[in-house]
């Protein structure tokens, strides 16, 4: 059975005020299970269906008359010309809640909802399970590293499928459907191995000269090829922290990806015995945490105020969360075992400060125990999900 997502307070909310409700997201993050939930007594209509798309394509007027008090269509972006149409609708009868667009391709989706829809849709974005949500499936992972293995996707919890062949079958479909729509890639080997190569510097810099390089490929056609794997919500870039610090810090963003199991799997990680003694641990732990917050964040509908801190001597903390009040600087540890030196990178920054911010230091660790410190609070991974939002 589906479980309840934390967007769906937001959907709910959005849909009073706005006279559209735009939901986008990766390929199976459950938008269209959310959708039909949320708005159960709007008609439903998906444009996946060849016969469907076609009418929607070619006659868009009668296709939308058969909805007069609106509908949940699914894959918009695959009738890019639609929300033109529903413009006129809109504006003839701008009743909130109406209209319900769902959308996995964000290139197209956003330019066709940009273009037509500004001021009348209210956009959400729906990511894979957060822990919190992964956990109200009756059968889901208890441990760390199986957790970070069987990744986030709602599928494989709800039919309790093999995660392994799920990404795999996942990765074949996406690259050889969703990549060919998106933009002229040419060569889908190469851009699998792209892919590859992405996964294995997952929490660290986004270094466009050195994955061009290593795939062999033009720096411009990396930076195409990420923007894809952005704009599908495969990979999402950490901005590093503007101030006005007389620290240089770098300005190249962090790479990491929306869901774990992914990358496992495209590191060839197949269990989580596997995963604890690879020397990537610690970068996919660094990983899971920051689009943890994330996803939290994003289904709470905060949208901003993630980045990281880097200086040129190499000093760095892994996530920075921006309030006006105060930055809470998170360090990320996949060591079991508690300790202070957690703290010390975190708690060398915040120095660098002085009285200009408050900061609150935290580090997300692997083991099992709550513990404040005099420094700052030691949080255990499998109570991430319990802080709020706005406690980050």
């Amino acid at each position: 059975m589906p479980v309840e997502r934390d967007l769906a307070a937001q959907l709910e909310s959005a849909a009073l005020t706005a006279p559209a409700v735009t939901v986008t997201g990766p390929r199976q993050s459950g938008k269209t299970t959310l959708c039909r939930a949320v708005f159960a007594d709007h008609p439903y209509v998906s444009l996946e269906a060849p016969d469907v798309r076609s009418f929607a394509v070619d006659d868009p007027r009668t296709f939308l008359a058969r909805f007069p008090r609106g509908a949940v269509i699914d894959e918009v972006q695959r009738a890019p010309d639609l929300p033109s149409y529903l413009q006129g609708l809109i504006d003839a009868d701008p009743t909130p809640g109406q209209w319900i667009l769902t959308g996995s391709q964000n290139f197209s989706l956003a330019e066709s909802v940009n273009q037509s829809l500004a001021g009348r849709t209210a956009v959400h974005h729906l990511l894979p399970l957060s822990r919190g949500e992964a956990i109200r499936f009756p059968h889901h992972p208890e441990g760390l590293d199986e957790t970070l293995v069987t990744g986030s996707y709602p599928r494989i919890y709800n039919l309790g499928l093999d995660p392994s062949e799920w990404i795999r079958s996942y990765i074949a479909t996406y690259i050889e459907r969703d990549v060919r729509t998106l933009r002229n890639v040419g060569d889908l080997s190469s851009f699998g191995r792209f892919l590859e190569l992405c996964a294995g510097r997952t929490a660290q810099l986004a270094n466009l000269s050195a994955l061009a390089g290593d795939c062999g490929i033009s720096q411009p056609t990396a930076k195409a090829w990420l923007s894809i794997l952005e704009a599908s919500f495969v990979v999402f870039l950490l901005r590093p922290l503007h101030t006005n610090l007389r620290k240089r810090l770098v300005k190249m963003p962090k790479l990491h990806f929306y869901d774990t199991g992914l990358v496992c799997h495209l590191l060839g990680i197949r269990t989580a015995e596997q995963l604890h003694s690879h020397p990537l641990r610690g970068p996919i732990f660094e990983t899971w945490v920051v689009s943890e917050i994330n996803k939290q964040r994003t289904h709470q509908g905060l949208r901003r105020g993630l980045s990281f801190y880097r200086d040129r001597s190499g000093t760095e903390v892994d996530l920075v969360i921006e309030q006006p009040e105060r930055l809470t600087l998170i360090e990320t540890k996949s060591a079991a075992t508690p300790s202070t030196s957690f703290l010390t990178t975190a708690r060398r920054v915040k120095t660098q400060f002085g009285d200009q911010r408050q900061c609150n230091l935290t580090a997300v660790y692997g083991g099992d125990h709550h513990q404040n410190r005099s420094e700052g609070r030691l949080v255990p991974w499998a109570q991430l999900h319990s802080i709020q939002p706005e406690d980050h």
